[in-house]
């Protein structure tokens, strides 16, 4: 099991962001890579935020090679515990696979199974995609390019950093979550394996999606859109169709949403948005790792508070 996020082109963007401290641990049998995990340590805000927030993220979960043994696992998983466990409060790995099969493993090392969604959305035609389609997203794709609305594959910078605002913007009022710092938009913009969509409406941009390219899928990381602002302009659905079409024009199976939300957490918005686009709702879920209860308790808490 393998994706873009555990490569070694990915390590080597984590390192060039300062404002993350990347890690990566492996085993090896023979000289050969049997497991890898590759990931980053996030922190928020000043010295005691940032002391409070530490968390170590690992996005789409281990690679795994097909001939793996679970002791190797095991191994791979007290590796990842042991270089991480008093930088970070907890350790989080976002599943965008099923890892169903290893979880007793997981749970064995420590890691706690969390139920999560996930929208996959098959791209092998856009005819496969627009038969998909729900109704209403037919109707509001088709509805902002009457209207003048255009997708701009190629931005400049100039249009991509009206994007980044747009998107810090959303975070600060709406997500109420810490974005990422500037300067990982930066370097986002000069790397290959991440592409960048915008939509631009009477010459303002009026919103983007940020993509990650890997060999078979496209993860849809980052979109942000002024729907509601503009008559019969939908920016976020306009976009989130450029990028599966982009994703079927480019020979990629799949377009991955990057998460839906947790069972149980009532009227999901996101969730409703992305399952018109026609995809299969998954439950991969995520593993746990918690280093410090205490801090982890405290955590949970502020971030309830800052929401409200």
């Amino acid at each position: 099991m393998d994706n873009i996020f555990q490569s070694d082109t990915f390590y080597e963007f984590l390192e060039s962001l300062s404002f993350l401290e990347a890690f990566k641990v492996e085993v090896t049998r023979d000289g050969v890579t049997k497991g890898r995990i590759v990931g980053y340590i996030q922190k928020d805000g000043g010295r005691l935020k940032q002391f409070f927030s530490r968390r170590a993220i690992v996005n789409g979960g281990p690679m795994l090679a097909d001939d793996i043994t679970e002791m190797e696992i095991e191994e791979l998983l007290h590796k990842c515990v042991e270089t991480l466990k008093h930088k970070a409060i907890y350790i989080e790995f976002r599943n965008y696979a099923d890892y169903s099969a290893y979880r007793n493993i997981f749970e064995r090392c420590g890691f706690e199974y969390e139920p999560h969604y996930n929208f996959q959305v098959l791209t092998n035609s856009i005819q496969e995609i627009d038969e998909n389609l729900h109704r209403n997203h037919r109707r509001t794709i088709n509805a902002s390019i009457k209207a003048g609305a255009a997708l701009i594959e190629n931005p400049s910078y100039s249009e991509y950093m009206q994007w980044y605002y747009l998107l810090k913007d959303m975070y600060h009022r709406k997500i109420k979550m810490p974005l990422f710092d500037k300067i990982f938009f930066e370097k986002a913009f000069k790397t290959d394996f991440i592409r960048t969509i915008l939509v631009k409406y009477n010459e303002v941009i009026v919103g983007g999606g940020l993509f990650v390219i890997g060999d078979n899928c496209v993860y849809h990381w980052f979109i942000s859109g002024l729907d509601g602002v503009y008559n019969k302009v939908y920016p976020s659905t306009l976009v989130t169709y450029a990028g599966m079409c982009y994703a079927a024009e480019h020979k990629c199976e799949r377009f991955d949403m990057m998460g839906a939300g947790s069972p149980g957490d009532g009227g999901y918005g996101v969730r409703d948005f992305k399952a018109k686009f026609g995809g299969e709702l998954v439950e991969h879920g995520r593993y746990l790792y918690v280093c410090n209860c205490s801090l982890y308790n405290i955590g949970k808490i502020a971030i309830k508070f800052l929401k409200r």
